[in-house]
C-alpha cells in the first residue's frame, strides 16, 4: 500500500482554500495508474513524489488534474512543498517539475516558489467569447489595462479585468462557449478563464476549468503568477494580495510578488488527512 495525504492549500485553516492529494513516494506505483488515482481523488490536481533525477535536488513531481498531466501549477507546489517540509525536508528545495527545476522554500505550513518562465502570450480572445464564457454582459469587462488575454508562465489562463466586484460575484460557466472557445484556442488549457476585480485592499478572483473538471478553483497558484507576470510587464513591479474562493465558501489567500522576468508565489497550506492507497495492479 501506498501512503498519501491531503492539504487544504493557500489557507491558514483548515476546510479553506483549494484541496490537494499528494503522494509523498510515489515508486511504487504502475505508471498508468496515476491518472486513475487523481481522476479517483476529483481534487484540481494530485501530486506524485519520486526521486529527482539530479541527485542534488529534493525530488521530481508530478502533477494531475482529474483529466490530463500538467506540467506546472500553483497550489501542487506550495502544497507538496509544505508536505516535504512536514516530513523533514527544508526548508530550501529544488523540486523538479514539468516546466524544469523550481527554487521552493517551505517551513511549518507556508511556502514559496519562484519561477523564471517568460509570459507566454498565446491569443486574445474577444470580449463576446469571454463574456459568453462567463455568462456576463461584454460592458461588465473592463479593457482600460488590458483586454482578455490567453497567457501563461506554464499554464494559459485567459486572463479578464471584470468592471466591479458584483460582476465577479455573477459569472457563471456556459459549457456551450467554453467548448467553443477551446476549438477556437486549443492550446488554451480548455479555455479556462481567470476573471478578477481589483479592491481596495486586494485583488478579488475567480477561475473557472470546467472542461477540465473543475466547475470552480478555490484557488489557483499558477493563473495568480501569470496574472502577476502580465501586469508586471504592463504596470512594472507587483506586491499583490489575491483572494480566491470565497464565492464558493473556500476563501484562500495568495501572496504574488512579481517583477520583470520572475513571479514569487506564497501561501499558506494545511495538513488535513492520511491514508493508504492498495496499489492498483
Amino acid at each position: 500500500m501506498t501512503r498519501y495525504l491531503t492539504l487544504d492549500v493557500f489557507t491558514d485553516v483548515p476546510f479553506g482554500g483549494n484541496p490537494l492529494a499528494v503522494i509523498p513516494d510515489a515508486r511504487a506505483l504502475p505508471g498508468g495508474a496515476l491518472q486513475k488515482i487523481a481522476r479517483e481523488f476529483n481534487y484540481s490536481e494530485t501530486t506524485f513524489v519520486f526521486p529527482p533525477a539530479d541527485p542534488a535536488h529534493t525530488a521530481r513531481v508530478r502533477i494531475f488534474t482529474p483529466t490530463m498531466e500538467v506540467p506546472f501549477a500553483g497550489h501542487p507546489t506550495i502544497g507538496t512543498g509544505v508536505a516535504l517540509a512536514h516530513a523533514g525536508h527544508g526548508p530550501d528545495m529544488v523540486l523538479e517539475l514539468g516546466i524544469g527545476p523550481i527554487a521552493v522554500r517551505a517551513a511549518g505550513d507556508t511556502a514559496e516558489f519562484t519561477t523564471h518562465a517568460p509570459l507566454d502570450v498565446l491569443a486574445h480572445p474577444t470580449l463576446q467569447e469571454v463574456a459568453a464564457a462567463l455568462s456576463l454582459a461584454e460592458t461588465e469587462i473592463e479593457t482600460t489595462t488590458h483586454s482578455p488575454i490567453m497567457a501563461g508562465v506554464g499554464l494559459a489562463f485567459t486572463l479578464t479585468e471584470l468592471k466591479s466586484r458584483a460582476a465577479l460575484a455573477s459569472a457563471q460557466p456556459d459549457i456551450a462557449a467554453f467548448r467553443a472557445g477551446a476549438a477556437r484556442y486549443p492550446d488554451g488549457l480548455d479555455f479556462a478563464q481567470f476573471c478578477y476585480w481589483r479592491g481596495p485592499d486586494a485583488i478579488h478572483t475567480r477561475m473557472f476549468a470546467p472542461l477540465d473538471n473543475i466547475p470552480e478553483d478555490p484557488a489557483t497558484g499558477s493563473a495568480a503568477a501569470a496574472f502577476g507576470a502580465l501586469l508586471a510587464d504592463l504596470k512594472g513591479p507587483q506586491d499583490l494580495s489575491v483572494l480566491q474562493g470565497e464565492d464558493m465558501g473556500r476563501p484562500s489567500r495568495i501572496g504574488v510578488r512579481a517583477e520583470s522576468g520572475s513571479v514569487t508565489i506564497s501561501g499558506a497550506a494545511q495538513l488535513m488527512m492520511e491514508g493508504r492507497i492498495i496499489t492498483p495492479r
